[in-house]
């Protein structure tokens, strides 16, 4: 089986690159060890529609994103599957999260979606300006969010090693570099 744990978000606009940053932090940090199975990480960024055949490739997905919950808290961690979403959760908060949500619903409407599971955190929304910089609230629903994601794939029977310690702040230094190594 093949496994993808895909990061979507906006690295450029604080919290919510979080999706791209845990991703680059899971890949770095872990090992996946199985004979039957396959784990990809991918740090998906801003692509939505551009990443159909990938997505489609894979038997799982599970996605790293941030989230808008009715009444929620900047640092909330929500984890669900994409056909089974609270009705307080919605995508309809930045730009690349809007164009996320109409990607996977296009692939279901093909019948191509593997099942999907979504780790989410309500981010703090910058608006226009531009940073780097998480904020604390989010850098601590992190460390929730790895051990959702790590479980999810241990439940395949796979075996997730440390390779690495490293923590999502140092890794969040060059995220951005990843695509010109």
């Amino acid at each position: 089986m093949k496994i993808l744990v895909l990061g979507i978000g906006n690295i450029l606009f604080g919290d919510e690159g979080i999706g791209p940053h845990l991703a680059n932090l899971i890949d770095e940090k872990y090992e996946f060890v199985s004979d039957e199975h396959v784990v990809d990480v991918l740090d998906g960024g801003t692509l939505a529609q551009r990443l159909i055949p990938i997505i489609t490739d894979y038997d799982n997905v599970l996605l790293i994103d941030c989230v808008n919950v009715a009444d929620g808290e900047v640092g909330d961690v929500y984890s669900f599957d994409f056909n089974d979403v609270p009705e307080c959760i919605t995508w309809n908060g930045s730009a690349h999260e809007v164009e996320m949500l109409q990607t996977l619903q296009m692939i279901e409407m093909l019948g191509d979606l593997p099942p999907t599971k979504i780790v989410g955190v309500i981010p703090y929304v910058i608006g226009e300006n531009s940073t780097f910089s998480m904020t604390a609230e989010v850098l601590k629903a992190s460390l929730t969010m790895e051990q959702v994601i790590t479980k999810y794939i241990e439940d395949f029977g796979v075996k997730v090693l440390i390779k690495k310690n490293t923590t999502l702040e140092e890794v969040s230094k060059y995220t951005y570099l990843k695509g010109t190594q």
